[in-house]
């Protein structure tokens, strides 16, 4: 019973952490915007297909990781062959999540644009430049704690 809640919880605290970044996308307009920009928007069910996929896919490398490394599987063989597949794969792979973590970054710059605006509808006038400065630091901090007590490495 206690592990079905759990799996209760943890699959919706991962469907609140997905819908926190497709709100991100949806609110900045980033797959129109590239739909735009390409002159493509004919395909633009195809790439928010791709970004559910991704994101998918993404969530399941994270959770189950020791079945996800195929590049490293590759490069540990000894065959020329193997490792210069595996070497591609990372390659790829590595490309596609810096292009993810570059339109993540365009995204949230693009939400900082909204901070202004929404700092004047509700009056806050002093202090603005300190709650940025606050955010920024408590993500400072929080990162410094996670690879401090090694966080990433904790294997389930």
């Amino acid at each position: 019973m206690c592990s079905l809640f759990l799996i209760i919880i943890g699959a919706s605290f991962g469907l609140l952490a997905a819908a926190g970044v497709f709100t991100v996308f949806v609110a900045v307009g980033i797959i129109p915007r590239f739909a735009g920009r390409t002159h493509t928007a004919n395909k633009i069910f195809l790439y928010e297909e791709m970004v559910t996929i991704g994101s998918i896919i993404g969530g399941l490398v994270s959770i189950f990781p020791e079945y996800c490394q195929l590049g490293a599987f590759l490069q540990a063989h000894h065959a020329a062959w193997y490792k210069a597949a595996g070497t591609f794969i990372q390659a790829v792979f590595g490309l596609f999540a810096g292009m993810f973590v570059g339109c993540l970054a365009l995204a949230i710059a693009e939400m900082l644009d909204s901070i202004p605006i929404f700092s004047r509808r509700i009056s806050f006038r002093h202090g603005l430049g300190l709650a940025v400065f606050g955010m920024a630091l408590g993500k400072l901090c929080g990162s410094l704690f996670y690879f401090w007590d090694e966080l990433h490495r904790v294997m389930p």
